[in-house]
């Protein structure tokens, strides 16, 4: 009898510090979805808006080939995307967390000062690397094109003609889907840099000595100790960098111009310009429960 009143006592006192949180989360979170959720059964009213007609139409007429293709094309650009955070980003938070404790927060420092600037700033200059006009290409079709022409002129070869005529133009590099995953890239490599360092920097590393002293080599030690041990970094960088590059709408709309269009995109001019809501809600939502059946994947990986 006397634990009752302490117990309770607890319960209130967690229900007072949860409050905040689950006031927010209900007001903000579930509720709106609860509403895009009703809306994805209606239909575009004449001018807009919504028509209470609940139906399944929308969400059948996101399996028309046009939408398929296109998120098909966002699910490869987002896998791309990932696998290539992690081919980067493993390696260079296992640099970082394998440093003196000293330069540890350097490096993590450096990782993050380009990340304070602006989001929009960041991909602007990707626009201005990327172009006709830009770095990439000035190199490309000035620096190059003139030191093979110079070339040319003095060792008269056939195979001057050629290589002039290729470097002329620009690199087709604006407006593409490998625009679109470098930006990607970039916008979320410290998403699965951080997770994965915070794995390495917790390896019990006596168990690496314990598998060379087995006569293990390093990529055994690696593949057999160090990736198992850190898998819960590598899941949880995934997923931070698959998510948001599968939603995403503002780099494929800056980079990838009306050629290389996403999922994201399609959303976004669904409320914005056709104002068909039901039908971008279904979109919504269909997008969700991929990401969804994606997350529960990656944790079943991870858990395993």
């Amino acid at each position: 009898m006397a634990t009752q009143p302490r117990s309770r006592r607890e319960t209130w006192r967690l229900l007072f510090l949860t409050f905040p949180s689950l006031f927010w989360l209900v007001i903000f979170f579930l509720i709106p979805l609860i509403v895009v959720f009703a809306i994805s059964f209606g239909q575009r009213g004449t001018y807009g808006g919504v028509r209470w007609n609940l139906n399944l139409e929308n969400y059948a007429r996101f399996f028309d080939p046009l939408y398929l293709r296109i998120f098909g094309r966002t699910l490869v650009i987002a896998l791309t995307t990932t696998v290539i955070c992690l081919l980067i980003g493993y390696p260079l938070a296992y640099f970082i967390a394998t440093r003196p404790p000293r330069w540890r927060n350097v490096f993590l420092l450096l990782l993050m000062i380009p990340f304070w600037t602006n989001f929009l700033v960041r991909t602007y200059a990707w626009i201005l690397i990327l172009r006709d006009q830009g770095l990439i290409n000035t190199l490309w079709t000035g620096s190059l094109h003139a030191g093979l022409l110079y070339l040319s002129s003095r060792v008269p070869l056939p195979i001057w003609g050629p290589l002039l005529s290729a470097t002329a133009d620009p690199l087709p590099l604006f407006g593409t889907d490998g625009a679109i995953i470098v930006g990607l890239v970039y916008g979320w490599l410290p998403d699965m840099v951080l997770p994965c360092y915070a794995a390495i920097e917790r390896l019990d590393y006596s168990l690496v000595e314990a598998a060379q002293d087995l006569y293990a080599n390093r990529l055994k030690s690696f593949l057999r100790v160090i990736l198992p041990l850190t898998m819960s970094g590598i899941v949880a960088g995934s997923i931070l960098v698959f998510i948001p590059s599968l939603g995403a709408y503002v780099i494929p709309d800056l980079l990838g111009g009306a050629k290389s269009i996403m999922i994201g995109n399609v959303i976004y001019s669904q409320f914005m310009s056709a104002r068909d809501y039901p039908f971008g809600s279904a979109i919504s939502f269909v997008l969700m429960a991929v990401m969804l059946v994606g997350t529960l994947i990656y944790f079943r990986m991870g858990t395993e």
